[in-house]
């Protein structure tokens, strides 16, 4: 598969079989996903670290790119996944991304570590299985940050301003988390709250905490 041996190097994960092109052609993707990672390298600068890994356009690919490399929970800290559609760079200073936010899932220090694997597949599944209906424009893509301290899990958004969009694809993560099927040892909700925080808030923030545009709560409609 193109662009595995980025990973490999990096995570020691074994090579992956390309599914067939009748396979591929039987189950298209609405649109094409890319699947980059950002090592743990801190010397190096952060466009030196970030790898594309592979573009998946069919449900195979997708498939077989995933049961290959290791789950979000296998990742060093300070190692990110990150999932955008189109060719959109998982960065803040491209055009797509520049007036955008994201909605954001926090998984404490402490949880089970299949906590934010089950949370990461149950909206990545949702995404290039466009579950998100008619605001599937306003999603530029998917980012898993693994930190020592409690990781994060965001749906990034074009428009931080476009409430209407962004309240109905928060809408649509609760459904998708409240009804997720976890493993045992995971007790439900998957969440407390959803936030909403724009990209240049996160940008300037001085402390640790950002001001919420939006939020809704797992027992509540919105906050």
């Amino acid at each position: 598969m193109p662009g595995e041996t980025v990973v490999e190097e990096q995570q020691n994960i074994p090579s992956v079989e390309s599914p067939t092109a009748t396979a591929v052609a039987l189950y298209p993707l609405k649109r094409e996903w890319t699947w980059w990672y950002l090592n743990d390298e801190r010397n190096k600068s952060w466009e030196e670290r970030l790898k594309k890994v592979y573009t998946f356009k069919s449900v195979p690919e997708f498939w077989a790119l995933y049961d290959a490399i290791r789950p979000p929970s296998g990742l060093n800290a300070m190692c990110d996944y990150n999932v955008f559609r189109d060719n959109i760079q998982p960065m803040w200073e491209v055009p797509e991304n520049a007036k955008g936010g994201r909605w954001l899932v926090t998984i404490e220090k402490g949880r089970p570590a299949e906590m934010v694997d089950t949370i990461w597949l149950e909206i990545l599944m949702a995404l290039i299985g466009e579950q998100f209906g008619e605001d599937m424009d306003s999603i530029c893509g998917l980012v898993c940050n693994v930190r020592g301290k409690g990781s994060k899990i965001s749906v990034w958004t074009k428009d931080c301003n476009d409430d209407d969009a962004n309240m109905r694809i928060g809408q649509v993560l609760k459904r998708k988390l409240l009804d997720a099927d976890v493993p045992k040892m995971i007790q439900k909700p998957l969440f407390d709250i959803l936030r909403y925080e724009d990209h240049e808030s996160c940008q300037k923030k001085i402390g640790s905490v950002v001001k919420s545009k939006l939020s809704i709560s797992w027992n509540d409609e919105a906050v």
